[in-house]
């Protein structure tokens, strides 16, 4: 215990943490995006279910008979929240050491080697927070859905929900500043790790560019496509098969 309180003490602790924390936040997102896209493969055409209902079961069925119904992804979860929690902790506290450490009076602030995903890490943080926790209200527990949430039942859940145009729009916002977050995230994760030689920096700065503009388009496509008609209601899509 004492290690890790030394370890985690420290700004290089507190930095390695939102790294490594990071690094998993982003492979859950990644493949959270690549689930979600599964709404585009309609419905099975000889049961009629939906395959995005099928994969949403497939999830609460893994690992059941030790874990039982969807305890794996509650395992998951609790992962996740502890990642979210360590990650936001040692993000206030650098940001409050960053602050300590600039000389009294000093009120010019320099942009030049800052941009606009560098400037909105902290503020760009604590929006997802309450981001996330609506998400999960909204579309996981269905305690703030409104529209008639049925647990397993993806397609029509996620189809009604975005009926709002308010909740579109605050969707594609969210996702828009997830990938700004994304993009300053994903480099500043592999430097502070050490993978910043500089024959290594321009790979990483575009690999992240490439993560940040795919998971604003995989998860804005979703709501849009549901507000453009792309995405047809359940029933009328059912009767396409």
């Amino acid at each position: 215990m004492s290690f890790v309180k030394d370890f985690y003490g420290s700004t290089l602790g507190k930095k390695i943490t939102m790294a490594v924390t990071g690094l998993v936040l982003i492979g859950f997102v990644v493949g959270h995006m690549a689930g979600n896209l599964k709404i585009f493969a309609g419905a099975d055409p000889v049961t009629g279910i939906y395959k995005i209902d099928h994969y949403g079961e497939f999830l609460r069925e893994i690992g059941s008979d030790v874990l039982g119904h969807a305890g794996f992804l509650w395992l998951v979860r609790v992962v996740l929240l502890v990642c979210v929690v360590l990650h936001a902790i040692s993000g206030i506290q650098l940001a409050r050491l960053n602050r300590a450490a600039k000389p009294a009076g000093y009120k010019v602030t320099s942009y030049r080697s800052a941009n606009a995903a560098s400037r909105t890490m902290l503020y760009g943080g604590l929006f997802l927070i309450v981001f996330i926790t609506f998400h999960i209200l909204h579309l996981t527990t269905g305690d703030v859905h409104y529209r008639g949430f049925v647990e397993g039942k993806v397609y029509a859940n996620v189809f009604s929900a975005f009926q709002s145009p308010v909740l579109v729009g605050f969707y594609v916002v969210s996702m828009a500043l997830l990938g700004l977050h994304l993009y300053h995230g994903t480099w500043s994760c592999f430097q502070t790790l050490g993978v910043d030689a500089p024959r290594w920096n321009r790979t990483i700065r575009t690999a992240a560019k490439l993560v940040a503009v795919a998971m604003f388009v995989g998860f804005s496509a979703v709501p849009v496509s549901v507000a453009t008609g792309i995405l047809k209601p359940p029933a009328q899509a059912s009767a396409q098969q």
